[in-house]
């Protein structure tokens, strides 16, 4: 995947007036429940830098979220997996021009299909890089500035994928189940700290990246019922929580059915 310029800003505020109700960088902003999110923030009066690779949809959302109320917008276009290492660089960069982090929403991902990652290995790595091996470095950078600063909140965008592993996609599974993993354990770290990171478990979520799935019936939900999760998992709640919530209880019955059971399902 080739990378995108490295980090393109767009300014609409110099600095965020002492009014911002949080401080919050998207990555992944061009995400459906991202931007869902974003939209609540914006109403709020918060402060955001939006990251993503496509610097003309940035544009128009920043211009969007100013309007809803944002007090301020910047906009960085960048590969987030390919700016990976460099994470703890632009987090640095991006708590500097906003005096400070109180929010870190990593949304950012791809679903792929099973089929073409058993088959090819370059679809394998680009499920697992993206959903996975880059998000570690963008929530450990993460996690140093809120342990540094003693409050704040990293949630990761995860999936009910990760809890149980399937035939139909357990490239993607093993990816959430794993930074899910990785989140809860930064979760543990902060503890004491008056910071705090959370995972983020949606289920099925009627968005473009999922446009290749029969959607419809009760266990499917929209972007902004998912945005209005994570943007409250920011504020409270424990270190792994569903969206929605039902999907707990849900994935606990997955999880219990014994091996010989399931593995006679097809899903």
């Amino acid at each position: 995947m080739a990378a995108a310029p490295g980090n393109t800003h767009v300014d609409t505020a110099t600095k965020p007036p002492a009014r911002a109700s949080n401080r919050v960088v998207i990555l992944g902003a061009l995400s459906a429940i991202a931007m869902a999110a974003g939209r609540i923030y914006a109403k709020e009066g918060a402060a955001l830098t939006l990251v993503a690779r496509n610097p003309e949809r940035l544009a128009a959302l920043a211009a969007d979220l100013k309007a809803r109320g944002a007090v301020q917008v910047e906009v960085a276009a960048m590969d987030l997996e390919a700016e990976a290492p460099n994470a703890a660089t632009h987090l640095a960069d991006w708590s500097n021009r906003m005096g400070g982090l109180d929010h870190v929403h990593l949304v950012y991902g791809y679903l792929g299909t099973q089929e073409k990652a058993s088959a090819d290995t370059a679809e394998l790595a680009r499920i697992t890089t993206s959903n996975y091996t880059s998000a570690i470095h963008w929530s450990e950078a993460t996690a140093n500035i809120l342990r540094k600063q003693k409050h704040g909140t990293l949630v990761a965008v995860s999936s009910v994928a990760g809890d149980r592993g399937r035939q139909s996609n357990y490239a993607y599974g093993a990816a959430k189940g794993g930074i899910a993993l990785f989140v809860q354990g930064i979760a543990h770290s902060l503890a004491g700290t008056g910071a705090r990171a959370v995972a983020v478990k949606p289920g099925f979520v009627d968005t473009p990246m999922t446009d290749g799935i029969k959607k419809g019936g009760p266990l499917w939900a929209s972007a902004e019922q998912v945005g209005r999760v994570i943007r409250r998992a920011a504020d409270k709640g424990g270190p792994i929580q569903y969206a929605p919530g039902k999907w707990r209880l849900i994935m606990m019955i997955v999880r219990s059915v014994p091996s010989f059971i399931f593995h006679k399902t097809k899903f």
